[in-house]
């Protein structure tokens, strides 16, 4: 497989999309970023792109409750799913999400990869979890970002690392595992290597 490594600070915010429906054609390759509202799935977005504000980070999380769709200057996009499991956020909201969620993971054939970013010290939590299963169970390959790494050091956050590995074989998916930090950019080059490699496969097939 060639792998075409991508001009990531190229992205630009194209449209945001109460649901499928709303989202550009489903055609080439999009990868989607999600986690919980705390996860600093932002920061991550922000960090890969070297922009500053592409992907608002706020200081209440849940405020996203749209799909963010940003695209690259070869065509690729970049999704930013909506920060899942924050309590705050009405039951309706929560629901009407989690139908949205359920719809873009199922029915989005251009799809091939979700990062999925935990906190290093709460990782693998219930609807973590859920989303990783559903994400095998669609045969869609996952990259799990450890992030906040530098809040442990170096023997914590590698044994933290281990131990995730270790879980992640009970998914029976594609699922690699790696530790983030936005402010050290521990663990960039990892993620872009597995953008690369997934935005590469429709080389393949």
């Amino acid at each position: 497989m060639s792998m075409k490594p991508l001009n990531y600070a190229s992205a630009s915010f194209v449209t945001s999309a109460p649901d499928i429906t709303k989202l550009p054609p489903d055609t080439g390759i999009e990868i989607a970023f999600a986690g919980r509202s705390n996860a600093g799935k932002s920061s991550a977005l922000n960090t890969l792109t070297r922009q500053k504000a592409l992907a608002r980070t706020s200081k209440t999380p849940g405020r996203t409750q749209l799909i963010n769709v940003f695209e690259l200057d070869s065509g690729e996009r970049l999704i930013d799913l909506p920060g899942y499991g924050f309590a705050k956020v009405p039951m309706a909201v929560k629901e009407k999400w989690q139908k949205a969620l359920a719809e873009y993971l199922q029915k989005r054939d251009s799809l091939k990869g979700i990062v999925v970013l935990m906190d290093i010290r709460h990782p693998f939590r219930e609807t973590d979890q859920e989303l990783i299963y559903w994400a095998a169970d669609c045969g869609i390959p996952v990259l799990a970002l450890l992030t906040k790494a530098d809040k442990l050091k170096q023997g914590p956050r590698k044994s933290t690392v281990l131990q995730a590995r270790q879980a992640a074989i009970a998914f029976n998916g594609d699922v690699q595992v790696e530790a983030f930090s936005s402010l050290k950019r521990i663990g960039v080059e990892q993620l872009e290597n597995k953008l690369n490699e997934w935005f590469s496969s429709q080389d393949d097939g």
